[in-house]
């Protein structure tokens, strides 16, 4: 049940070992959250990393989870994932379509913990061509569409660098220029690119092998009960074309039906901030209610609620529609470039920017305790938002003009100005800008430390010296665009 990366690497193992399978999926796309995400995995001592000459040291990445999770650890299954995590991947690449890239330069999320690592445990899918499933490439579900531009053009991680420096590099204008143009031919065929990169790439490979590997999959097809025989789950009912069909199963059922972010009750249980009534716009799709969870526990199966975080945090922003409504938007990298900050309503900063996304959720909730709304603004200048853009507002030469007008970001003459428009405190965000801006001349910031990691200098500016973090805002008009609490997963 499901059809994400999980769905699909266990029908395709199944498969290989001689077993018939069928795949089942509730809504009428397939791919789950995965064809949203980046489809980056973490595979310490991966055989990439070992052609690329890293080599993982013996119990380094089972102590990094050890300092990063602490006593909620299952040690047991950690070292099994580290242990085995190596030749499940070298499996799929051996038995699928799916390629991935070592990324040297990717540091673990807090790579100064014990057993962090500056670069090589984070893959990345290679770009696919969706051309290659026929028919079938309108059923696999599209990103996010604030994550596309020109309304269906997808932008890979390794595209990212390329768009900065568009006006910068011949290279990277060339870049860019085969990008569009592939993207302009394609949409005399197709609704959108097929050029597909993240995890819209990983999902086309898999799902080009189940094909070929002749694995049904059943769209628009929820398993709605187990089927429970002497303790033991025998099948499943599926909801098919108005009809509830009986599927036995002589080996098993997997559920990889994905998390509960869009489980109101779920999430007011293990959200507290949602539980408080604050605002909080998950990512993944809305056909994701926990089904595979009340499946689960309907078995017989029990649920844990001692966890240290039940999502994967992300800041969004809110994109208006034509159609009136909102779209969210998740801020990954333009909090960690030069020149940006995020401040609460009093206009104080309250996290490094260049942190995770995990940190900065749960940090920007505690700046809010108390309030009558969680959020925050992320401001930057003239010159940081031709550069790297703001949200879904695009770096130079994309137009600034859409988002203006729309109210999606806030432009003023003056830090004064911009802090009146925004309704937050002006005396307290032209006290911040003045202590962040000084030392920020120099590439330093002390209250902070916004780029002291190789995480956070990876989502720099490469090339910005002598950080590529930190950069003052200074150059009029200013910019700013609200953030709210979202995430991209339980």
């Amino acid at each position: 049940a499901g059809s994400g990366a999980a769905a699909f690497a266990a029908a395709i193992s199944a498969r290989h070992r001689g077993l018939d399978v069928l795949m089942v999926e509730k809504a009428p796309v397939f791919g789950g959250t995965t064809a949203y995400s980046a489809g980056v995995i973490w595979i310490p001592g991966s055989s990439h990393a070992r052609r690329a000459g890293l080599h993982e040291p013996e119990g380094a990445a089972l102590a990094y989870l050890d300092s990063a999770v602490g006593n909620r650890l299952d040690r047991a299954k950690a070292a099994a994932f580290i242990a085995k995590g190596p030749a499940a991947l070298d499996f799929l690449e051996a038995n699928t379509h799916v390629r991935y890239q070592v990324q040297t330069t990717w540091a673990d999320y807090e790579p100064d913990l014990p057993g962090g690592s500056e670069g090589g445990r984070s893959l990345l899918p290679e770009p696919f061509d969706g051309r290659r499933l026929g028919a079938r490439f309108n059923q696999l579900r599209a990103p996010i569409s604030t994550m596309m531009l020109f309304g269906g053009m997808m932008v890979g991680r390794d595209d990212i660098p390329h768009m900065f420096n568009v006006t910068r590099s011949m290279r990277s204008a060339l870049h860019v220029t085969g990008l569009v143009g592939r993207f302009a031919r394609d949409r005399l065929r197709y609704r959108r690119g097929t050029r597909v990169a993240n995890g819209n790439a990983l999902i086309a490979a898999l799902a080009l092998s189940a094909e070929e590997k002749g694995i049904p999959l059943w769209l628009s097809a929820p398993l709605v009960s187990l089927t429970v025989e002497n303790g033991r789950v025998v099948g499943g009912i599926v909801r098919r074309e108005g009809r509830d069909i009986a599927v036995r199963a002589r080996g098993g059922v997997v559920l990889a039906a994905g998390g509960f972010p869009a489980a109101d009750d779920l999430r007011k249980r293990l959200y507290p901030h949602v539980a408080e009534g604050a605002e909080h716009r998950s990512l993944p799709p809305e056909s994701n209610t926990g089904d595979g969870i009340r499946l689960g526990l309907s078995a017989g199966a029990a649920f844990d609620h001692d966890v240290h975080h039940a999502a994967a945090w992300t800041p969004v922003s809110l994109v208006p529609q034509p159609d009136g409504g909102r779209v969210p938007f998740p801020h990954f990298i333009d909090r960690g470039k030069p020149g940006y900050i995020a401040v609460d309503r009093r206009g104080r900063r309250f996290v490094n920017e260049a942190k995770s996304y995990h940190v900065f959720v749960p940090a920007m909730v505690e700046a809010c305790r108390g309030d009558d709304r969680v959020e925050c603004w992320l401001i930057t200048d003239h010159h940081g938002i031709r550069r790297f853009g703001l949200g879904a507002a695009a770096p130079s030469p994309m137009p600034l003009g859409p988002h203006l007008r729309s109210g999606y970001i806030t432009r003023a003459g003056t830090i004064g100005d911009l802090a009146g428009r925004l309704g937050i405190d002006g005396a307290g965000l032209g006290r911040t800008i003045a202590a962040y801006n000084e030392p920020a001349r120099l590439g330093l910031d002390p209250a902070f430390g916004k780029g002291g990691d190789a995480y956070q200098r990876f989502n720099g500016a490469a090339g910005h010296a002598p950080n590529p973090c930190v950069a003052p805002i200074e150059t009029a008009p200013f910019y700013a665009v609200r953030l709210v609490p979202g995430d991209i997963g339980t």
